[in-house]
């Protein structure tokens, strides 16, 4: 599948985001839970209190939009060992099953396709693999754990990283569904479309839509998935 190159177009073409954790999956999997009891233990591991680990690690994704760039810079952990103990010890195969129904959604949608997450790309590899998407993808914009004051959404920087390696050149033509309402906020503010997915949408103010689920988004956007009917 993945390409994590810059892709080159001759001209301004739309490009369609998609987050990975909590997006592709649904947030009722229970994922999410297991990965932040990972990175309190990872975070005690290092030496944080059992009292500050929760707390910090809380402040750190609130001010970095990461728990790990706090760890990172407050605490100078190895990126590489944080990344096989939280990401790489979660039992996805356990949780996660290959989707028809998402991998029916994306082949529909006759335009780029590119996932951006804030995770590494082994996890991100990872879930599409298990999902069985893998290859409906053109590319993947990631987080670098080992890069130096690497960006993650929501921080403007990041998205631009992501139009950047997509190839995108109009950020109107720019779409992004994502569970994170800072990272939909911050694509909105650039111009992007973006809908916010989440396990209440009828409660969201979030974006241009709110959806349920991710293979909602023919429903809200059906204009991209009758381009050629």
């Amino acid at each position: 599948m993945v390409n994590t190159a810059t892709s080159k177009l001759t001209e301004a073409q739309p490009v369609f985001f998609f987050d990975v954790d909590n997006c592709l999956y649904p947030q009722s999997s229970g994922i999410a839970n297991m990965m932040k009891e990972r990175i309190y233990e990872y975070g005690m591991a290092v030496g944080i209190s059992q009292d500050e680990v929760e707390h910090l690690c809380e402040r750190y994704y609130l001010d970095y939009g990461l728990a790990v760039r706090g760890l990172i810079k407050h605490h100078e952990i190895d990126p590489v060992e944080y990344d096989k103990k939280v990401d790489g010890g979660l039992p996805l195969e356990d949780i996660l099953e290959p989707n028809l129904e998402l991998r029916q959604m994306l082949q529909s949608l006759d335009m780029k396709k590119w996932v951006f997450t804030n995770a590494g790309l082994p996890h991100a590899q990872r879930v599409l693999r298990i999902l069985g998407i893998e290859d409906q993808f053109d590319g993947i914009t990631y987080c670098d754990y080992c890069e130096p004051d690497f960006p993650s959404k929501p921080d403007a920087p990041m998205y631009h990283r992501a139009m950047m390696q997509a190839g995108a050149t109009d950020p109107k033509l720019c779409y992004l569904v994502d569970d994170s309402a800072a990272n939909v906020n911050t694509a909105q503010e650039l111009g992007w479309t973006a809908i916010h997915v989440t396990d209440h949408p009828e409660l969201s103010q979030t974006g241009h839509h709110q959806i349920h689920k991710v293979t909602d988004l023919p429903k809200v956007l059906p204009h991209l998935w009758n381009r050629n009917k």
